[in-house]
């Protein structure tokens, strides 16, 4: 059984890479915990709640951790995933709370307790991970597997021309997170999901129809770029449902921002490499992250060839493959969508 410590700021990709890990056969939710990003902690926690229940995974501990960037004030994206994270999808009330303790105090008590077990996935701006090594230093050798949702390197950035929107947040934390990272054997180092491979993880309707055919819905599920702004799904599969309007919403976005009607799905691309489920290539890089520069602020470098002398701290991807990607969220969600009807 694979048991993941996830740090989410849900946010539609995270909800659509939470759905992929629910979907999963064998995968434990040992706890998530929400982070400030595309909308307030709170809000992260309570979209995070009512996701793993409308995905058939109540009772999992969903805590709240910082809430707001360790040194700058905190940016959140409405105009990117909706004023509440999910685009026009409206969740129902989630029955269970928000756990009382602290994100920072699980991650380090899970790690403690099950030392090389567990794998840590971060699709968030890495505050909560950074304020968890500060108080715990060992977690690097504590954690099976990091992963992390972030980063550009060779590719434009999605927040300034340089920077990619986690790190941006939060540029202190991810330079915090990396340094404590160096000196780690290779097979300790995070594996770095940027935009460089995660942009290529395009998501477009005809995806979404694959999705409502796999999950058994009765009526064909068209999100058409020639339909009005905001339409809403009538589909008779709940979690379709709800998908569908969380992916409109983001359709839209990357409309209006001259990427097309398509979706990156950034996130269920790190949670397939964190799962083991999807292929990927990789490269050892010592990683780092302009915090005293107004223009570069957030921006990540990687020194492939040790030319700073400094040992690897990360292991960056540089090749995916978006269609078998796919081809694996269409059959493991929309078999889940089938059998919760």
């Amino acid at each position: 059984m694979a048991a993941f410590l996830l740090d989410v700021d849900t946010g539609i990709d995270d909800a659509l890479a939470l759905a992929y890990l629910a979907a999963l056969p064998d995968t434990e939710f040992v706890s998530v915990t929400a982070t400030p990003g595309n909308v307030d902690a709170d809000q992260v926690a309570r979209n995070t709640l009512a996701l793993l229940e409308l995905c058939g995974r109540p009772g999992v501990e969903v805590a709240v951790g910082a809430r707001g960037p360790l040194a700058i004030p905190l940016l959140t994206t409405p105009e990117t995933h909706g004023p509440q994270g999910i685009g026009y999808a409206v969740l129902p009330e989630p029955a269970g709370a928000v756990s009382a303790r602290h994100a920072v105090d699980l991650w380090v008590d899970h790690a403690r307790k099950r030392p090389g077990e567990l794998t840590a996935l971060i699709t968030a701006p890495l505050t909560n991970f950074a304020l968890a090594l500060r108080q715990e230093p060992r977690l690097p050798e504590l954690l099976a597997k990091v992963v992390i949702m972030g980063g550009s390197f060779y590719h434009q950035g999605n927040t300034t021309p340089t920077a990619e929107w986690n790190t941006h947040v939060d540029p202190h934390a991810a330079k915090e997170v990396y340094a404590a990272f160096r000196g780690q054997p290779p097979e300790k180092l995070p594996v770095v999901c940027s935009l460089d491979t995660t942009e290529r993880i395009e998501l477009h309707p005809a995806h979404v129809q694959q999705l409502a055919e796999a999950a058994g819905a009765t009526v064909p599920e068209l999100v058409l770029p020639g339909q009005p702004e905001g339409q809403r799904s009538t589909s008779d599969n709940k979690l379709i449902r709800h998908l569908s309007d969380a992916l409109r919403f983001y359709f839209e976005f990357h409309r209006h921002y001259d990427q097309g009607y398509l979706a990156h799905v950034h996130d269920f691309f790190a949670a397939g490499v964190a799962a083991g489920t999807l292929e990927f290539q990789a490269l050892p890089a010592t990683v780092d992250v302009e915090t005293g520069s107004p223009l570069l602020m957030g921006t990540t470098v990687a020194d492939f060839r040790g030319l700073w002398g400094i040992p690897p701290n990360a292991r960056v991807v540089t090749a995916n493959q978006p269609e078998a990607a796919f081809r694996e969220l269409v059959s493991a969600v929309g078999s889940m969508a089938r059998r919760l009807g």
